[in-house]
């Protein structure tokens, strides 16, 4: 098993729920511990090996350009895909990136999270169409996305995703993707989680629960609680 050699970090949201934290500055800029958000991405990924990156971009992309530039500083090469005024959504933002992710399977990684799950442990190649790291739900979304149907005697619980069921968990952001799950869609604002409940119903979405550090930073109130919490080098 090898970690995905290339990565994709979705970083194109308006931000919509932090205004007006948001209302001048691109949601993945705002900074916590003396750092943007979507650094601590940066690092995590580099941390794993994974030096070939690439990031969308809309409202005011062109900030998160300046910001990274290339990646070198971070040890990475990054290139962007920028979306122009109208954000693609997460999966039509995938899709239009396909071709710098030049074929082959890509993490995908949430730019508004913060997570110390070790991505070198990421398979290369997912069973299915897809490998989720799921999470236990949090208070703001306390049904979940999808029940793990874990497999006996893994060291990790791991297992089928499927659309109902128990127990439930939560998508966190981080997961590993075949280009195939794209291959019958069009370039046009569209959400993954369609694609991901189509996957599952199908036997094609895989899953592994990891109970560590994570946080969904989609408010001003768990930014300031990201704030109280020890962070990754």
């Amino acid at each position: 098993m090898t970690t995905p050699a290339k990565a994709m970090i979705l970083a194109a949201g308006r931000g919509e729920r932090m205004r007006p934290l948001t209302d001048h500055t691109p949601k993945p800029l705002l900074r916590v511990g003396g750092r943007a958000l979507i650094e601590y991405q940066l690092t995590h990924l580099a941390t794993a090996g994974i030096t070939d990156v690439v990031i969308n971009h809309a409202w005011h992309g062109e900030q998160i350009v300046q910001a990274l530039g290339d990646g070198a500083r971070y040890g990475l090469s990054i290139r962007y895909s920028a979306e122009g005024d109208t954000p693609l959504e997460t999966a039509g933002g995938i899709l239009k990136a396909l071709p710098l992710l030049r074929g082959g399977p890509f993490l995908v990684i949430n730019a508004d999270i913060c997570c110390d799950y070790p991505l070198a442990e990421l398979p290369g190649e997912p069973e299915g169409l897809a490998e989720l790291v799921m999470v236990p739900n949090p208070p703001h979304h306390p049904e979940g996305d999808f029940a793990l149907q874990a497999e006996a005697g893994d060291k990790q619980v791991k297992g089928l995703l499927h659309l109902n069921g128990e127990p439930r968990c939560t998508y966190s952001g981080i997961g590993v993707y075949r280009p195939e799950l794209f291959s019958e869609c069009e370039t046009a604002p569209l959400p993954l989680a369609p694609l991901l409940r189509h996957a599952a119903s199908q036997g094609l979405l895989h899953g592994r629960l990891y109970d560590g550090d994570w946080i969904d930073i989609g408010t001003p109130e768990r930014l300031r609680e990201l704030e109280s919490r020890t962070l990754p080098e």
